[in-house]
């Protein structure tokens, strides 16, 4: 126990200094039971030490893949550091604890004053398990860097969250004002090429080849045992990526994938679905609401521009980083689906087409609440820079 303490008081030292994730702002903190899930990487263990730092000694980190927990269990280690006058209890990496749902349901259901601030995977779903979590918790989603935090994580800018529709009647007006704290240029392809998760601040060079292995980590040890896989439908998963990330954004045609792949037509819908609870993939669908793993999605995207450059480094075709960026930060804050004319639809009301500065409004005509996201620097009527979009969040 006195080991758990000393490794939480030694992390908490580590964040001093390192500015703060969007999503910090949003979490109400008064809540008895928090979780944030998100990608690998996506800096919440960070986030649950900055505010361990912030509450000054009144809680303690706990990281649950720490080998402690391999013989004991959550509760009996909260017992004792309840005894000891702990209160607030931070836990990271909930899901590579087996019993998960089942001590964190029973710590909310046996102490009234106690918080528990948990992190997982993006793949945790919180209404699974021994017991659903759903009508206990308040759960955030953690995403990668928005091209926003990007400038503020590399150029110290501090430039505003914008709305949707704030962007699409007055950018214009926010284009201009914007530029000038940063090079739109080379700032923007740094962000598609290598700005999407912070520890590109570690260093620039190493950045796919560490986004490498952390995809390997998160099919490996976060979705192959939290899905309860075996070694060869581990090995189809990373197959059938390899497979789509050679022609992304695609227009999947299952049975062909399924035939090539040697497995049934639902495996492969299954292990879709999978890699885009994993954010790895974005499945486009026509609809949000009641979608079962089973409905074929309309076009499959790789989750963020950064693995479009890591799968073809020297040959990224840039309609797709194109695409793929706008998919990404709008489906962050907004629900998007794929719509009869245009490449997307967002909040069943605004029809985006994405493209280069050449691209005209042709494909649009006669479409209500159509506009085009484009790659230049200013626009104008209907007519919209696309790295504007990247100031969602």
């Amino acid at each position: 126990m006195e080991n758990l303490i000393r490794k939480s008081e030694r992390k908490a030292s580590f964040v001093k200094g390192k500015k703060r994730r969007y999503l910090y702002g949003q979490i109400d903190w008064e809540q008895k039971l928090i979780i944030v899930l998100g990608y690998r990487g996506s800096g919440k263990t960070t986030l649950l030490l900055q505010y361990l730092s912030a509450i000054q000694g009144k809680g303690i980190y706990l990281s649950l893949d720490d080998f402690y927990f391999e013989t004991h269990r959550l509760i009996e280690a909260v017992v004792s550091l309840y005894d000891r006058g702990y209160r607030i209890f931070l836990l990271d990496e909930v899901h590579r604890y087996r019993w998960w749902s089942k001590d964190l349901k029973q710590l909310y259901d046996d102490y009234e004053d106690i918080q528990v601030v948990a992190t997982g995977s993006s793949i945790l779903d919180i209404s699974r398990g021994n017991a659903d979590l759903s009508r206990r918790a308040s759960v955030y989603q953690l995403h990668g860097l928005s091209f926003r935090e990007f400038l503020h994580f590399e150029k110290n800018t501090n430039l505003p969250i914008l709305g949707l529709e704030e962007i699409i009647n007055q950018h214009h007006v926010l284009a201009p004002e914007l530029l000038g704290s940063f090079d739109f240029h080379s700032d923007f392809r740094d962000y598609l090429s290598f700005g999407y998760f912070p520890y590109f601040l570690e260093s620039k060079k190493a950045y796919h080849q560490k986004l490498q292995q952390t995809i390997q980590l998160v099919i490996d040890t976060d979705i192959a045992p939290f899905e309860e896989l075996q070694h060869a439908t581990t090995r189809l998963l990373k197959k059938l990526l390899f497979v789509l990330s050679e022609s992304v954004p695609f227009t999947p045609n299952i049975q062909k994938l399924s035939q090539k792949l040697e497995t049934p037509r639902n495996t492969v819908l299954r292990l879709l679905d999978i890699l885009n609870q994993a954010q790895i993939l974005l499945l486009l669908r026509s609809f949000t609401k009641g979608v079962s793993y089973l409905q074929k999605p309309e076009k499959i995207y790789l989750q963020n521009p950064n693995f479009i450059y890591l799968f073809s480094p020297t040959m990224a075709n840039i309609g797709n980083v194109r695409e793929t960026f706008f998919l990404n930060q709008l489906t962050a804050v907004h629900s998007v689906t794929a719509p009869r004319y245009g490449d997307f639809m967002v909040d069943d009301t605004y029809v985006f087409e994405v493209g280069g500065a050449s691209k005209t409004s042709e494909q649009l005509q006669g479409v209500p609440q159509s506009y085009l996201a484009l790659d230049i620097a200013g626009g104008s009527n209907r007519r919209i820079p696309l790295w504007l979009f990247g100031m969602l969040y």
